[in-house]
C-alpha cells in the first residue's frame, strides 16, 4: 500500500500551481492513466466525497465542512486543474455517514465542467439540510462509497474515494479490511483526518488520528492524508486536496513541509481496530 502524509502547511498557490503543471506534463507525454469501463460518459475522475457526520462532529463543524467542499469546487485553482485534464470534466458525489448502515448521498452524481456546474454543486452541498447520527464505520463508509461508483453511469480515468472524519472505526468491518477490499476494485481511498479536538478528547478520540488514517483508511496508487489541526486551515485543506485529486499527481516524497511523505511504519503504528476496543472497554462491560 502506498501510504503518504500532505502537510498542512503545504497548501499555498505555488504548490497547486505544480500540481496542474504536472498534470499538463502528463497530458502532454500521453501518460495519463487509463480504466477500462463500460458505455457511459468519459470523465476524468470520478470522485466521491464521504464525510463524517457523526455526533463526535458538532453542527459548527458540519456547517464547515460542508462550507469548505463548497468553497473548494469554486475556487480558481480547482477549476484550473479541472480544465487541464485530459477531458476535462469531473463526476463527484457527496454521501454524509456515520454509524453501520447511516450513509446517506446528499448531491448524488453531478457532472463539474465549468465555473457554473460546479457552482450548482455547491449550492446543492450548502442547502441539504444537517444531519447528526450516531457511532462511527469509516470501513461501511468506503464500502457504501465502493459500490456508487457502479451506479453512476460514467466512465472515469481515476476513481477516489475522499474521506474526512474526527474519530475512528468502532462499528462495523474491521477498516483495514474495507479498505483493502475497496484498493482491490482498483480505487484511491484518500484522507482528511480533522484533530480540531484533540486538546479536549474524549473517551473515544486517539491523539495519533493522522497516523491511524496514514496506516488503516487511505490506500491505493497515490493516496495521502492532509491532517486538519486547526479549524481555519479547513477550507484551505479541503481546496488543496480536491486539487490534487483532479490533477491526479503527488508531488514526490520527501522531508519537509510542503511535501507528500511516505508513512514511516511497515506496520501500523495505531491498531486498526483501537475504536472497537476503546468501545468495548467503555460501553461493552
Amino acid at each position: 500500500m502506498f501510504s503518504r502524509r500532505l502537510w498542512s502547511r503545504s497548501l499555498s498557490r505555488p504548490v497547486c500551481r505544480r500540481f496542474v503543471t504536472a498534470l499538463a506534463l502528463l497530458v502532454l507525454a500521453g501518460t495519463a492513466p487509463a480504466r477500462a469501463g463500460g458505455a457511459g460518459e468519459d470523465v476524468d475522475l470520478e470522485l466521491v466525497l464521504a464525510v463524517d457526520v457523526s455526533y463526535s462532529m458538532d453542527t459548527e463543524e458540519q456547517a464547515l465542512q460542508r462550507e469548505g467542499y463548497a468553497a473548494a469546487v469554486v475556487s480558481r485553482e480547482f477549476l484550473d486543474a479541472l480544465r487541464l485534464g485530459p477531458i476535462g470534466r469531473i463526476a463527484v458525489e457527496y454521501v454524509e455517514w456515520a454509524g453501520d448502515g447511516e450513509q446517506k448521498v446528499v448531491v448524488d452524481w453531478r457532472v463539474i465542467d465549468s465555473p457554473q456546474t460546479a457552482r450548482a454543486f455547491a449550492d446543492a452541498v450548502l442547502g441539504a439540510p444537517l444531519r447528526r447520527v450516531y457511532r462511527t464505520s469509516i470501513s461501511s463508509a468506503l464500502l457504501f462509497s465502493a459500490d456508487q461508483f457502479d451506479l453512476n453511469g460514467y466512465k472515469g480515468l481515476r476513481r477516489v474515494i475522499d474521506v474526512s472524519g474526527d474519530g475512528v472505526n468502532n462499528q462495523g468491518p474491521p477498516v483495514a479490511l474495507a479498505r483493502d477490499a475497496v484498493v482491490q476494485r482498483g480505487i484511491t481511498v484518500n484522507g482528511l483526518p480533522l484533530l480540531l479536538k484533540r486538546a479536549a478528547s474524549s473517551a473515544l478520540d486517539v491523539p495519533e488520528l493522522d497516523a491511524y488514517y496514514e496506516d488503516c483508511v487511505i490506500g491505493g496508487p497515490g493516496a495521502f492524508v492532509i491532517p486538519v489541526q486547526h479549524t481555519e486551515e479547513f477550507a484551505r485543506a479541503i481546496k488543496t486536496k480536491l486539487v490534487m485529486e483532479v490533477a491526479g499527481v503527488v508531488p514526490p516524497p520527501g522531508p519537509g513541509p510542503g511535501l507528500v511523505q511516505r508513512a514511516a511504519a511497515t506496520e501500523p503504528r495505531v491498531s486498526c481496530t483501537i475504536g472497537e476496543k476503546i468501545w468495548m472497554d467503555h460501553w461493552a462491560n
